[in-house]
């Protein structure tokens, strides 16, 4: 596999095949068409055959390097791309940018922030320049340091950060090379760098191959497909190189090589010389890619046992530091140095970068035929030597000790073990999984085997969403020692299986409670097994929607010691029964976020948001939760993803962010889908229903929560049966339908009580009162209000004391007692940040003072409501406020030519503005800002179809018609 260099400060040499061509071509006068521009006038860049598109792309890229940007290049193998990336590099360092390369490394994959490490290691010097978080940061993550493992949104910060410092010099320009083998953590880094570089003086360029998978997040950045060579050019680079080939033959090879200029190049190298010249038959020739393979190991199966050897370290040591391999061929006892490598260096296969040191494969496949070319006993001898070297890095030297055993080995278990706990702590956790699965191989004891198994499956279902293998991994653990199936790990992986397939939480709950009162943990709160199994239970118990399921988890956490861990005991008070305990975590929840800022385990912020969500602190979560969704989109760990959506899509519910929040839903389905955490899909269905309640839309209410019943009913999830009616019951009260209203809200919770363990009851106690009023329920009515003011709902957040105070309004039967009220509710503090609730209020408060004939005053409340209604799209409960308005003797609203709706107050401004008021005279009269002023004209203008103030008058005569 091709390496790259990872710095160029000099000018680039020539690599690959393309170096004898292009001197070849040169002497003879060959000419690209871009090779007269500029730019690519450097030497040899401009006499790559039948490049002059692909350069041409690349140099508009490259010319825009002041204002940075991504580029990625995709084609077959051995189409080219890395010698396009050689002829950038050459060109860019000519031009006066700084170059750095690197490329993925297949047997550096499972190895966390190798990459990254190839790509920051020539600037190792710059890392002091960064503030001290962000250096340490990166100085831990490149194993340059030791302390707490990073979280890689603070790596990807770090590594952003100094490259654009560096940038500051002069332009830099990152090429990265076979971005499907780089490993995790650094593909995760790069492509949320990759990202960010508009506007600065950095510019990426990556390449991989076509079709291939890879964690490298390639989403939204621009692509550019190498093609084939046409025939024309293919014609040339081969009589260019091979000028006696026979015409049968060169014919028979341009059929097969199809245009891909390695197979050009490499295919005839194998030929005899009779054969060249058709004097002796070709052989059958093999699909093309199976016989590039095998053309590789021929040519590495004919180099001494010396170079080989040299060849297998540097494949397996995947960096190609020289130091490296001299250090590791004397450990291994090979009498060779690194001149035994220059037959493979005179043939083509690999390269030195006399820059940074290193050994640089030609192409990817060649590693590949090195290791197929040598005997397994040969790569264990690799792997051992490799690994008595690397006694100063760890994990690397465990992946190797790993794989260089054959027989069970305990100590190099714990090895794996260890590394597995340090890759799993920086968030790496497919790295975690294979270290752990590895460890389990090549553990002596059952016990200790099925151990590691059923932790490897753990992670892997709660983190990387590989369901699937999870299960295999349990099954494993499972015939290694049957007395496991009791373990936390064992039983919080099964839990994940179960809810993901067709299982039911019961049966979850069963398995997980037993589990816990089991094990031999003594109910110590640092043991991490325990408190992860506690926080699914948590889950589990929520998800039932059933008070008597809860009790195992408060016994668990009485037992514990010396005290629960703060999230932890926060969610189990406000999560599970906030109106009865909820306010006793206000104080633990306020020290909890409070922390949240500096927080980088998405963990740990899901969790927060979690203990967050029923006493209305979901901004305090945003921010942190955008960071995990972020960190997902770029590869991160995708429950983790899935659950910082969750808490977006219902803070954006919420406080009326409603397009977002249909946005976010989409998004969050498409992650359940893909990761395989398909039980959490109902959440985005119930986002996406209660914003389509809202909004009036009764066929995709109908659809998705006869979907949510359907998928509830018979796995036990309660809870998601009341989410379901929470959205039916938003639906009917919108277009007046008070009766059904009634029933849907109570079935969640009955009137004149707080049903024990149904959070929810607290999203619909105004709905019940609202309903219980206008269906002459006037009993009911005031036994809820009572219920919420013997709670004190309103202690929990300003959004419940709005909704507690407005429903104590609604149900008043004294209008000035009424009236009162709603003023009360109106003036408290903080309600504006809740449009929908707020605007409801306005609305039942413009209702009743229009019933008591008290039409004057109830137009603003209407109007208020009215307005907020309209432009949140809630067109039902706007066309509720219009009815109203209109009812007082106000001026329907009217629909544009555009079909746009002026709202009445647009409509005021505009009619005052068509009168020849300034800004400042409107606002003076309306008390209101001449700047919000200026914004509603921005607004009503498009609306109108005008440009200018002074068609105001015509357009609003015309709209009267």
């Amino acid at each position: 596999m091709h390496t790259g260099e990872s710095l160029v400060d000099s000018p680039a040499r020539e690599v690959g095949p393309r170096a004898g061509k292009s001197r070849r071509a040169a002497q003879a006068g060959e000419r690209d068409p871009v090779g007269d521009n500029g730019l690519f006038d450097h030497g040899g860049v401009d006499s790559l055959v039948g490049r002059g598109v692909a350069l041409e792309r690349i140099r508009g890229f490259l010319a825009a390097t002041d204002r940075g940007g991504a580029l990625l290049l995709s084609g077959a193998a051995g189409v080219g791309k890395t010698v396009l990336l050689d002829a950038v590099a050459e060109t860019a360092v000519a031009s006066g940018s700084r170059v750095l390369r690197a490329a993925g490394v297949e047997f550096e994959a499972d190895v966390s922030y190798s990459g990254l490490n190839q790509v920051l290691f020539p600037l190792y010097e710059a890392f002091g320049e960064l503030d001290t978080a962000h250096a340490d940061a990166l100085q831990v993550a490149l194993g340059f340091g030791s302390g707490v493992p990073p979280e890689r949104l603070v790596v990807s910060n770090a590594t952003l950060m100094l490259l654009r410092h560096v940038a500051k010099a002069g332009p830099l320009l990152l090429i990265v090379d076979d971005l499907p083998w780089l490993d995790r953590a650094s593909a995760a880094v790069l492509g949320f760098v990759a990202r960010r570089l508009n506007g600065t003086r950095v510019t990426f360029l990556g390449a991989m191959r076509s079709g291939s998978e890879t964690f490298f997040n390639r989403g939204g950045l621009p692509e550019y497909e190498v093609p084939p060579l046409d025939e024309e050019s293919s014609h040339l680079l081969l009589n260019t190189r091979f000028p006696t080939l026979a015409a049968r033959v060169r014919q028979r090879l341009l059929s097969v090589a199809e245009g891909n200029p390695l197979a050009l190049l490499e295919l005839p190298t194998v030929l005899s010389g009779e054969q060249r010249v058709a004097l002796e038959s070709l052989p059958v020739i093999l699909p093309l890619s199976l016989r590039l393979q095998a053309l590789f190991v021929s040519r590495v199966s004919v180099l001494s046992l010396a170079a080989r050897r040299l060849l297998l370290l540097a494949t397996l040591e995947g960096t190609g530091n020289l130091a490296v391999l001299q250090a590791t061929a004397r450990e291994a006892g090979y009498e060779s140095d690194l001149e035994d490598l220059a037959s493979a260096e005179q043939d083509g296969l690999v390269a030195f970068d006399e820059g940074t040191r290193r050994l640089v494969f030609r192409h990817p496949l060649i590693r590949s035929a090195v290791v197929d070319a040598c005997t397994s006993a040969e790569r264990r001898a690799a792997h051992r030597a490799l690994a008595h070297v690397l006694v100063s890095q760890p994990e690397r030297r465990a992946w190797h000790l790993g794989e260089a055993s054959v027989e069970p080995d305990e100590q190099v278990a714990g090895l794996l073990d260890q590394a597995a706990r340090s890759i799993a702590a920086r968030g790496d956790a497919v790295g975690a999984v294979a270290a752990l699965v590895r460890a389990a191989d090549l553990s002596p004891h059952s016990s200790n085997r099925a151990r590691r198994l059923a932790e490897a499956a753990y992670i892997g279902a709660d983190a990387t969403g590989q369901l699937r293998n999870a299960s295999e991994l349990l099954e494993g653990a499972r015939l290694a020692d049957p007395e496991l199936i009791g373990s936390l790990h064992f039983a919080a992986a099964a839990v994940f299986l179960i809810i993901n397939g067709d299982g039911d939480i019961d049966t979850a709950h069963r398995l997980l409670t037993g589990a816990i009162e089991s094990g031999t943990h003594r109910y110590e709160a640092t043991d991490g097994a325990l408190i992860e199994a506690l926080h699914l239970l948590l889950l589990l118990c929520f998800f039932s929607g059933r008070a008597e399921l809860w009790e195992p988890l408060y016994a668990t956490l009485r037992r514990l010691r010396p005290e629960p861990p703060a999230l932890l005991s926060v969610a189990a008070k406000t999560f599970s029964d906030p109106v009865r305990s909820g306010a006793g975590a206000l104080d633990q929840l306020e020290s909890v976020l409070s922390d949240l800022q500096k927080e980088s385990d998405p963990g740990r912020i899901v969790r927060a948001g979690t203990g967050s969500l029923y006493l209305d602190r979901l901004a305090d979560v945003r921010e942190p939760s955008w960071r995990v969704v972020f960190q997902g989109r770029d590869g991160g760990p995708p429950r983790r993803h899935v659950g910082a959506l969750m808490h977006l899509c219902l803070d954006d519910y919420l406080t009326g962010r409603w397009d977002e929040c249909l946005e976010l839903a989409d998004e969050g389905a498409q992650v359940c889908e893909d990761s395989g955490y398909h039980f959490f899909t109902w959440y985005f269905w119930y986002c996406r229903a209660v914003v389509a309640a809202a909004r009036g839309d009764d066929e995709a209410v109908d659809r998705l929560t006869d979907q949510i019943i359907r998928w509830a009913t018979p796995r036990g999830v309660g809870v998601a049966l009341h989410y379901a009616r929470h959205v039916r019951t938003v639906a009917e009260s919108g277009r007046g339908d008070f009766e059904s209203a009634y029933r849907n809200a109570t079935a969640i919770s009955p009137a004149g009580t707080f049903a024990s363990h149904v959070p929810h009851a607290l999203w619909v106690a105004l709905d019940v009162v609202e309903a219980a009023v206008r269906t002459d329920r006037q009993t009911a009515a005031v036994a809820h209000v009572r219920a919420m003011r013997e709670a004190d709902i309103a202690a929990l957040s300003p959004r419940l004391s709005l909704l507690a105070a407005g429903s104590a309004a609604l149900c008043a039967t004294d209008d000035d007692e009424a009236v009162r009220l709603f003023e009360e509710a109106l003036e408290l503090p903080g309600v504006e940040r809740w449009p929908f609730d707020l605007a409801r209020v306005h609305l039942a408060y413009g209702e009743r003072l229009r019933r008591a004939r008290a039409n004057a005053d109830s137009r603003e409340p209407l109007r208020l409501a009215y307005d907020a209604f309209t432009l949140l799209g809630a067109s039902p409960w706007a066309d509720r406020a219009a009815k109203e308005l209109r009812a007082t003797g106000w001026g329907a609203p009217r629909t544009t030519a555009s079909g746009e709706v002026l709202t009445p107050q647009e409509r005021e401004i505009a009619d005052l503005a068509a009168s020849g008021l300034s800004n400042k005279q409107i606002a003076e009269r309306l008390y209101l800002s001449h700047r919000t002023i200026g914004a509603h004209l921005y607004q009503i203008f498009p609306k109108l179809g005008i440009t200018s103030r002074a068609a105001l008058r015509d357009a609003l005569e015309a709209l009267e018609k």
